[in-house]
């Protein structure tokens, strides 16, 4: 069997939706992961409304919500349906518009750090943070996270993170709906594997 691996930062398991809401990392790093949750409108699954948000095509008379959003310019690497099924919309070599403003302290470097997007990759989890997580999507994560580690020698499970985490005042996801206990065991297990 042939062992297909490829050379930029499309992912072969997910579906490509290329947003326009990108651009090129200052310096090539990515060393952080972070993980958020999203649901378009608030409390509803599947549509199409959040491939919409991240290529800037939101219809505004299909929801009244998605007028408070649509002028809004923002992307992540991957979403991660309810089903397990992986879009990506940007390549995660590029920067991905998802962590908005937003501050990590860096063991590694021993110091905050900002500007979050220039070294991290972003992952939607469709969900809305207090609705569990379905098996499929934490299967999914596991997935995207052991390729993304074999491709970035800096990132490891140390350097996985939520929204709420670098932007405490602002965001709450992926909530207390995720298990970060069960995310972690299964990391775990794939990566000793």
């Amino acid at each position: 069997m042939e062992n297909k691996q490829p050379f930029d930062g499309w992912w072969e398991n997910a579906r490509k939706v290329v947003s326009p809401n990108c651009d090129s990392r200052p310096s090539g790093e990515v060393s952080l992961l972070v993980i958020h949750a999203i649901s378009l409108p608030p409390g509803q699954f599947s549509g199409h409304a959040i491939e919409a948000l991240f290529t800037n095509q939101l219809a505004l008379d299909e929801h009244p919500f998605f007028a408070e959003i649509a002028h809004l310019r923002v992307s992540a690497h991957l979403l991660i349906r309810r089903d397990g099924e992986c879009v990506q919309f940007v390549d995660t070599d590029q920067r991905a518009w998802h962590a908005g403003r937003s501050n990590w302290w860096d063991a590694r470097e021993l110091s905050w750090r900002r500007a979050l997007n220039d070294f991290s990759v972003g992952i939607e989890l469709e969900g809305d943070g207090v609705t569990p997580y379905r098996k499929a999507q934490y299967d999914a994560l596991v997935e995207a996270v052991v390729w993304l580690m074999a491709r970035n020698s800096q990132l490891d499970s140390s350097r996985i993170t939520s929204h709420a985490h670098v932007a405490p005042l602002r965001k709450t996801d992926p909530g207390p709906a995720f298990d970060w206990a069960y995310f972690q065991q299964l990391l775990t297990s794939r990566v000793e594997r």
